[in-house]
């Protein structure tokens, strides 16, 4: 949980009319059981964290949650710290990022979802909440919506049938003269066509106009297309693994094929089980195993690095290499009024002495 820092926090900023809202069954989603809003929420957290979670607190459910939407909503802060502010955020105890399968069959999808609580909650709350919503997905799961059907034709009097249609004798034509046999024309030959480009290479593509620092060649996609393709057979589509690949990006990546090759292999989504129906199984029952255990339908993933794993796995909301991160960075001691003084005061010196002649 977060320390007391009793400080002048920044006023919270009004949510706009036109703030973009997610996909249909993505972005936030409120805990039940909160207390009533106050002024004093979020009163433990420091001035950046509050300000983030006061904007998150007055969002409607489905609101976009991406650090990009964020961040052009709250122009103190960059994307950096937006994804700090986060993380700060999970480990306090307000959100858990998500991933939802939606579907059944063949049509199963990932919407990703990120659950919000007013009132900091601990890591058994967490993962009690979260198997819950689990046991009720799996009991209920969400089914694609039927397709509309033809609108059924007012009734009219009836009418005497209409005749078939008279069959057309074929017309007879003269017979043609006969022609000199000539040697017959070339036939154009048929224009090549590019076999077009796989699912996994388009989404390799789009990459670097998500995100320029994961820009890639057309070499670098088709060599890291196998890897890619290995991802959509195993259940997900292409905004899965475009989500998966630009979450929590460092401020520079040096080599964008190295870097999304490493997250190719890191963060492969687990194979989702078969499932298949037991006899004496309801209609709509889906069922991991022969034994009647239900497939999972909610793994909840790592808000920094978006590394998927079931709750207890993940404490705080956060992996073992991110919550060892977050972790030293808190144990370093922050500069005080009197270190920053002083180092403006030595860079300041160093300007001076580089001008002098």
């Amino acid at each position: 949980m977060a320390t007391p820092h009793f400080s002048s926090a920044l006023s919270v900023p009004a949510v706009p009319a036109a703030y973009p809202l997610a996909k249909p069954g993505y972005g936030k989603r409120s805990t039940p059981g909160q207390q009533p809003r106050t002024r004093d929420d979020f009163a433990a957290l420091p001035t950046r964290e509050r300000y983030v979670a006061g904007f998150v607190d007055h969002l409607p459910d489905g609101a976009a949650m991406s650090i990009k939407h964020l961040a052009k909503q709250l122009p103190l802060y960059g994307q950096q710290a937006i994804s700090t502010a986060l993380k700060a955020l999970s480990v306090a105890g307000h959100l858990r990022r998500v991933r939802c399968a939606v579907g059944e069959g063949d049509e199963t999808r990932w919407a990703f979802r990120t659950f919000w609580s007013r009132t900091a909650r601990d890591n058994e709350w967490w993962t009690t909440y979260l198997a819950t919503e689990n046991a009720t997905r799996t009991a209920t799961p969400a089914a694609a919506p039927p397709a509309p059907s033809a609108p059924a034709q007012p009734p009219t009097a009836s009418a005497p049938p209409a005749p078939p249609p008279a069959a057309v004798p074929q017309q007879r034509t003269a017979p043609e003269p006969q022609r000199e046999p000539t040697s017959p024309a070339p036939a154009p030959s048929a224009p090549q066509t590019a076999p077009s480009p796989s699912a996994a290479y388009l989404a390799l593509a789009e990459l670097g106009r998500k995100d320029i620092r994961l820009a890639l060649s057309a070499d670098d996609c088709a060599a890291l297309e196998p890897q890619a393709a290995e991802w959509l057979a195993r259940g997900v589509d292409a905004d899965y693994l475009t989500a998966a690949l630009t979450a929590g990006l460092p401020a520079q990546v040096d080599c964008p094929p190295r870097f999304v090759r490493r997250r190719l292999t890191d963060k492969i989504p687990p194979r989702l089980p078969t499932r298949p129906t037991t006899p004496n199984a309801s209609p709509g029952t889906s069922t991991s195993t022969s034994t009647g255990t239900p497939a999972p339908r909610i793994l909840m993933e790592c808000t920094d690095c978006g590394r998927p794993g079931q709750p207890e796995a993940l404490p705080d909301g956060l992996c073992r290499p991110c919550r060892a991160a977050h972790s030293e960075n808190r144990q370093a001691p922050s500069p005080g009024p009197t270190e920053i003084a002083a180092v403006k005061a030595h860079m300041a010196n160093l300007r001076g002495l580089l001008r002098t002649p």
